[in-house]
């Protein structure tokens, strides 16, 4: 049977019931619009030559702290077209491999639900994007002709962790899940939104991204939501202050060029550390990645005095958001 929002007095059965509801209208949400990257990209149009008005492939300032830094700015524009044509081949590497591990843990996730469960459906569902998703990073990759190796030797073994996180602790996972795709989501939003003219091979994968990854994003939210209260308070303490670390880790691994990008253009040390670490811009664009997580957190009771104080150590600390995708106003670009 579907589930309803018919009225139950059972308030236990009537979370589960709402919860379902939430799930089915994701799901829904994913038969009724879904895009295919080789129809709903027009990757054979001239315009769509990587080669085609070039200068297009410069970063934006909106949105990329590369972009705007004194360094990149006082480069040549033919150099500056190289580095972002790296930069942007590089960061779809990072998305398709985040997305193959995300689907590993996931696949394992549902194959011990039980019958009934309505996050077996949406789960299948966001597999099927995600495979997409990888589809379509990895021709974005291979059109700019880039070869880039996305994330780090290091990072990479994550991999080796998703699949026993996601089968033993779905709570840590689908924050992992969050670390990874909220920092994607807020740079590809911030672009889409400023009306930076960019290459139409990065707006019209971004502009697909988004619009799917809203549902992912929401279903991480909802099955926190859902989960996270149901464990005892020891568990809800170490999940409180593993949540921030999470953030912090992964969203540096996913947001951070590999070496090879620094040595590639010979980036000096200092830029490096300013980039990515030691400015003030750099600092709080890296901490408004997390402005929903942090709305998150408080809602399902993982903002305590002693996870307060983790996020404050990792520089992740601030504002949290009234709403969804908010956009951003508490720092502009320089």
């Amino acid at each position: 049977m579907s589930p309803t929002a018919t009225h139950v007095d059972d308030p236990v059965v009537a979370e589960a019931l709402e919860y379902a509801q939430k799930l089915l209208l994701l799901s829904e949400g994913s038969v009724n619009k879904s895009f295919d990257p080789y129809e709903d990209i027009d990757w054979e149009n001239p315009d769509f030559d990587p080669n085609a008005k070039p200068e297009r492939w410069i970063l934006p300032a909106s949105a990329d702290t590369i972009g705007r830094h004194p360094w990149y700015l006082a480069l040549s524009e033919e150099q500056k077209i190289e580095v972002g044509k790296y930069r942007q081949a590089n960061v779809a590497k990072v998305g398709l491999q985040f997305e193959s591990i995300l689907i590993s843990g996931m696949v394992n996730h549902t194959f011990g639900l039980a019958n009934g469960d309505p996050e077996f459906r949406y789960c299948t569902h966001e597999m099927s994007e995600e495979l997409n998703h990888t589809l379509m990073f990895q021709e974005m990759v291979n059109r700019i002709g880039a070869d880039v190796p996305g994330m780090g030797p290091l990072v990479r073994q994550f991999r080796q962790v998703a699949v026993p996180v996601a089968v033993l602790f779905p709570n840590l996972f689908f924050m992992a899940v969050l670390a990874g795709e909220e920092p994607i989501d807020h740079i590809q939003k911030q672009i889409l939104r400023s009306g930076e003219e960019v290459h139409p091979i990065m707006r019209g994968v971004m502009a697909i991204h988004v619009a799917e990854e809203a549902r992912h994003i929401s279903f991480a939210h909802e099955f926190l939501k859902r989960h996270v209260p149901e464990k005892n308070l020891p568990s809800r303490v170490v999940l409180s202050i593993a949540m921030p670390i999470v953030m912090f880790i992964l969203g540096r691994s996913i947001v951070t060029p590999p070496k090879a990008f620094f040595d590639e253009f010979d980036v000096p040390e200092q830029v490096r550390k300013e980039l990515f670490y030691g400015s003030k811009d750099a600092k709080q664009v890296f901490s408004d990645y997390f402005i929903d997580v942090r709305a998150l957190a408080n809602e399902i009771g993982l903002m305590n005095p002693i996870s307060k104080r983790v996020w404050k150590l990792l520089g992740i600390a601030g504002a949290a958001s009234r709403y969804r995708s908010e956009p951003n106003r508490s720092s502009k670009a320089a």
